[in-house]
This record gives C-alpha cells, sequence and structure tokens, in this order.
C-alpha cells in the first residue's frame, strides 16, 4: 500500500468515526476483504472507537489492528451491559483474528465441571474438554460468580484438588479439609456423603448451569414451605435466601429472554425520499447479525411496500431460515413456514425497538455525511425543523432576538441579536440606550426598543424579520406582541425562550396564549436557540458593562467649564484624588496648572 493509499484509508475511517454516536453499542472492524477481524464493545462508540485513531497510540498490538483495518460498522444498544453480551455473542459467530490479541490475554470465563469421581465445580479460561464439561463462556462477570455461589451453597462441590477414587475412600486414604469443618463440603472423601447423592447434587447444579431452573427453584420452594410448615423459620429463611438469589439469576449471555430463538426483526425508518430498513436476527435471545439497507424512493412507495422488499432482499441475502419475523405493523405478505408478530409488549418490542433505534440512528449518520459536504443543508434542515414546530408559514431565515441589561433603573441598555440560516449575523446586531424609561421597568424598556427597531426597518423599507423571540417568558412575549400586532400592524411570528428556576433555558413557548412546544432539550435545534439566547444576553450585558465603566471613570473635574482632560490628569497626578483638589489652596494648585486655569478651579469648589 503506498502512502497516497494509506492516507486515503485512514480519511475513509476517520469520517466514519466522526459520525459515530455518543452511546452504547459493539463496533466491528473490518479488513480489505470485509471479513470481521475485531469485534469490541464501548459505553461511549465514538470516544472508544476514535482512540484507535489517535496518534499518541503507542501499542504494538493496536497499531497492527489500525492498519489492518478498512471499514467499521456498529450496532447500537441500551445499555453498556447490552453492548457487553452483543460483543461476546458476535466474537462467538464470527471468532474475528485480532480479538484475543487486543485484550491482552483476556477472554470471557467458563465453568467447568470436571469428569472426576467426585466432580468439581469452578470457574477457568482454558478449555480443554478432556477434563470436563464447560457452561459459558460468561460476558457478566458477575452473574458467573452469582451462579457459583449458589451451586455452592446449595450442593456444596468439593474445592480440593486432591485425585478422589474410590478405592482411595473406601481404604480411608483421604483426610477431610477445613471446608469440611466449617460445613462447606458434606466429606465425600471420607463417606460422609455417598456417591450417589454426591452425583445426584452435581447434576442438578449442571441442570441450573444449563439455564433449566425450573425444577430446582420448584424444590427449593417446596423445602421453604415445609420448613416453615415444621417452624424452623431461621432454616426456611435461608433456603428462601437461596431461591431468591436463584431466581434473579440470568445465567445465558442473552440481550432479551433466551426462549426467543431464531427470530428476525425489522423496522423502517423513513422519510419523503429515503427510507432505511434496518434487520435483526435473534438467536437465544442474543443478537448474532444486525445491518440496515437504504431504498430511495422513485414513485412515492409506502412503507408497508418497502418493509416487503427489505425482508425479502436481507433474507435472501443472510440466508435466514427464522420462522418468525416481528414488525412494527402487519405487511401484506406470505412467507411459507413464516409467522409475522407484530409485538405491543415484552422482549419482543425490546427487540423491536432496539431495531428501530439502529435505524434511525443510521439515517442519522447518513444526514451527518450529508451535512459535511453541505453545511447549508443542516441549516436549512434545522430551519425546516423549526418551521414544522411552530407552524410557521415560511422558513424562519431571519430571527431576531431582544434582552434588557440595567442594575436597579441605572445604565439602562437593551440590545438586539439577528441570526440568519440559524447562525449569528453580527454585522446586524443593533445596542440601544433606554431613553423613555425611569426605573428598572423590562417590560417598558423592552416596548420603547422593539418599536424602536421596526419603525425604523418601516421606515428605512428593510426587510423585517421571519420570527421574533423574547428572552423571557409570557410577559415579555406580551409587550412585543402589542408592539408588532396592535401599534404597528404586522404579521410577525413571536416566540419565547423560558427558563426555570435554576435560570436554564428549558422550554420554547410559542401562540398566544403562549404554549410550550415539544422539543428536546439536547437535540441541534434547542442548542441553536439557545445559543440565541446566550448570544443576545452576551450582547447585552457587554454593552451595559461598557456604558458603566464609562459612567465610572467620569470624574467632577470633566464638569469645570475651561478644564480639559490634559488639565485634569494633571491635577489627578499631582494631588491623587478630586477631594484632595477641592482642599487644595490656590497656591497649590497654580504650582501644577497655573495661576489661570488653578483660579478657574479653586472658584469651582469654593464659590
Amino acid at each position: 500500500m503506498t502512502k497516497e493509499e494509506n492516507e486515503k484509508r485512514l480519511e475513509h475511517l476517520r469520517e466514519i468515526v466522526r459520525r459515530l454516536p455518543d452511546k452504547p453499542g459493539s463496533y466491528q472492524f473490518y479488513d480489505q476483504e470485509h471479513t470481521i477481524i475485531y469485534v469490541g464493545k464501548a459505553k461511549n462508540l465514538k470516544s472508544r472507537v476514535s482512540s484507535y485513531f489517535h496518534t499518541e497510540v503507542d501499542r504494538f498490538k493496536t497499531k497492527i489492528l489500525v492498519s489492518k483495518i478498512f471499514d467499521i460498522s456498529y450496532t447500537v444498544v441500551n445499555t453498556e451491559e447490552d453492548a457487553l453480551l452483543l460483543e461476546n455473542s458476535l466474537i462467538k459467530k464470527y471468532n474475528p483474528r485480532y480479538n484475543v490479541l487486543l485484550k491482552d490475554g483476556k477472554t470471557y470465563p467458563s465453568i467447568c465441571v470436571t469428569n472426576e469421581f467426585f466432580p468439581r465445580i469452578f470457574k477457568t479460561r482454558t478449555i480443554n474438554k478432556k477434563w470436563g464439561t464447560y457452561y459459558g463462556p460468561y460476558s457478566h462477570v458477575g452473574s458467573m460468580y452469582a451462579i457459583l455461589e449458589i451451586i455452592k451453597e446449595l450442593y456444596h462441590p468439593r474445592t480440593c484438588h486432591q485425585p478422589i477414587t474410590k478405592e482411595g475412600v473406601d481404604g480411608g486414604k483421604y483426610r477431610v479439609c477445613l471446608d469440611y469443618h466449617i460445613k462447606k463440603c458434606l466429606g465425600p472423601c471420607i463417606g460422609k456423603q455417598t456417591y450417589e447423592d454426591y452425583q445426584k447434587n452435581i447434576l442438578q447444579a449442571r441442570e441450573i448451569l444449563k439455564g433449566n431452573t425450573r425444577k430446582v427453584l420448584r424444590e427449593l420452594k417446596e423445602e421453604m414451605l415445609r420448613l416453615s410448615e415444621e417452624l424452623r423459620f431461621e432454616e426456611a429463611e435461608e433456603v428462601k435466601r437461596k431461591y431468591l438469589a436463584l431466581d434473579g439469576f440470568v445465567s445465558k449471555s442473552e440481550v432479551v429472554s433466551h426462549t426467543i430463538d431464531n427470530v428476525d426483526v425489522f423496522t423502517i425508518t423513513s422519510d419523503e425520499k429515503i427510507a432505511f430498513i434496518n434487520y435483526l436476527h435473534v438467536s437465544n435471545g442474543s443478537i448474532n447479525q444486525s445491518f440496515t439497507i437504504e431504498y430511495k424512493k422513485k414513485l412515492n412507495e409506502t412503507d408497508e411496500e418497502l418493509l416487503q422488499l427489505g425482508i425479502v432482499e436481507l433474507r435472501e441475502r443472510f440466508k435466514s431460515d427464522a420462522r418468525e419475523i416481528i414488525v412494527p405493523e402487519k405487511v401484506n405478505v406470505e412467507l411459507e413456514n413464516v409467522k409475522f408478530t407484530v409485538p405491543k409488549l415484552g422482549d419482543k418490542k425490546t427487540l423491536l425497538d432496539l431495531s428501530a433505534m439502529n435505524g434511525k440512528q443510521y439515517k442519522f449518520d447518513r444526514l451527518k455525511q450529508a451535512e459535511k459536504l453541505n453545511p447549508e443543508q443542516k441549516q436549512v434542515r434545522l430551519m425546516k425543523e423549526l418551521q414544522e414546530k411552530l407552524h410557521l408559514p415560511s422558513l424562519p431565515y431571519q430571527i431576531e432576538c431582544f434582552d434588557n441589561s440595567n442594575i436597579s433603573g441605572t445604565d439602562a441598555v437593551a440590545a438586539c441579536v439577528v441570526f440568519k440560516k440559524m447562525k449569528p449575523s453580527k454585522s446586524d446586531y443593533k445596542r440601544y440606550n433606554i431613553k423613555t424609561v425611569v426605573g428598572p421597568d423590562d417590560y417598558a424598556s423592552m416596548k420603547e426598543v422593539v418599536s424602536r427597531r421596526y419603525h425604523r426597518l418601516i421606515q428605512e423599507q428593510q426587510p423585517l424579520p421571519d420570527l421574533i423571540v423574547a428572552d423571557g417568558g409570557k410577559g415579555q412575549m406580551e409587550v412585543i406582541r402589542e408592539v408588532i400586532q396592535d401599534e404597528l400592524g404586522l404579521d410577525i411570528p413571536i416566540a419565547g425562550l423560558a427558563k426555570d428556576d435554576r435560570h436554564r433555558t428549558n422550554e420554547l413557548l410559542y401562540g398566544f396564549p403562549p404554549m410550550s412546544v415539544q422539543l428536546k432539550t439536547d437535540s441541534e435545534l434547542f442548542h441553536v436557540l439557545t445559543q440565541l439566547q446566550d448570544e443576545v444576553h452576551r450582547f447585552a450585558i457587554t454593552f451595559h458593562r461598557e456604558k458603566r465603566s464609562k459612567r465610572a471613570l467620569h470624574s467632577e473635574l470633566d464638569n469645570i467649564p475651561g478644564i480639559g482632560p490634559k488639565t485634569r490628569d494633571g491635577l489627578l497626578n499631582g494631588l491623587k484624588s478630586v477631594r484632595r483638589i477641592k482642599e487644595a489652596d490656590a497656591e497649590t494648585l497654580s504650582s501644577i496648572i497655573g495661576p489661570a486655569k488653578a483660579r478657574i478651579v479653586y472658584d469651582y469648589f469654593h464659590t
């Protein structure tokens, strides 16, 4: 590979990383032949995957992996634990080349039941089927330890490593260890527990490891009731604890119930031009396939028609033989020996929601990619979104926002900021000194500024805004409405940005009477509106501070006729303060600024 080809490859990968969501999920790396070479999990996909491409990465193994990557895909899930389970499922399915290498020897542990005369049960990361039967691997280590603890409490399997034989037990060859004395072992090595009883316990432990806990739970419940009837409450409480622990345990690596096996899930996310169909395949409660295809609409095809096409295409592509297909709505298609399910609740609805989330995320990624190539596309999208939210008659190309600033009514000012195409247009910003309002009256100040602003725009025949936003709630909106509609007779939409008790913007208001508009606080549109509010607040505060600073620097010497800045500065440099200048005699003043100007200053303060 030439240097230019490698740079092109890395730029392609970085472009994918930039579009990754800040959500939990599993990611997959592909080589040049599009074979999965690594599967990983992440609490934050964007943060985790981008770390592979940092220049400061110095691990040799990671550099080798990165040099082999030619493409990246991912699957979004709800929680970090689901990401862990999905990663384990994909690793078992594809057996990627670099997973063991880059996990630094860490593999998922399994539980081994040995083939010994008195079998042992323990966790291990080494698989050798000559030693015994293995259950797992367990991606959730806490669950594995929980099942081992339950088995240990229920059946007391031996933990010693000595090779026990029937002849050795019969010949009294062994001695009990500490576990026997603390009642953690029943002493099969010295014949205190029979071989048949021990093997019966091991069989039940195997059933628990397989996930067949109902029989064991039923037996524990019967034992608990029996002990309660015999008034042996302490023992019954201990059995109850075991029952609850076993009942709450999930022994399989699954995203949903392991009863959901060999099922396909399809959802569709569409707009006027494009439809995205997401496909999940679920086996034993685990997702082992996730893929999204894109259809460009040409003849206004319906979602049902496109979903039918997607189902046939993806099942053929991935050779699926699933007998059940989960879909969001009933589809008019029949497949041989296949049942269509439209779930409303439960695990199947969870899978449907997960598929829909992946489809929406894929659509969002494609949109981000297109917007990067054409930045104006993002601005148009946000304007359309705001237009739809507020039911505006036209795109809000020009938005204006007002804010006041004063301290107890002094140095009262106001500001107007202008956003064009959802971006600040600083050359159109305006600052106003409040002229007609006395005291701290925000409503009256707002009314004055809005009236001055739009009277002037009308006189100068300047373009009017498509939307006015008040930095405040219902009161500010009503004041603006009185000027715009009642006084000027204009038909300009008016919105407001209200804040909560902690002075944080929390809702968008629109209409009269004002109503809250449903808008997620983490959406891009909300961030733009918050930026608009922050910008007008910053602009007003800056102007107010400048005005206040100028007033603070104003000296009483500036009020004396015939005394200019040079004379004023000379007096302040010589006597340091206005008070000392007032107290100085004519001779002292003359020594600093001369007799003529000294007489003017002296007469001003002593007449």
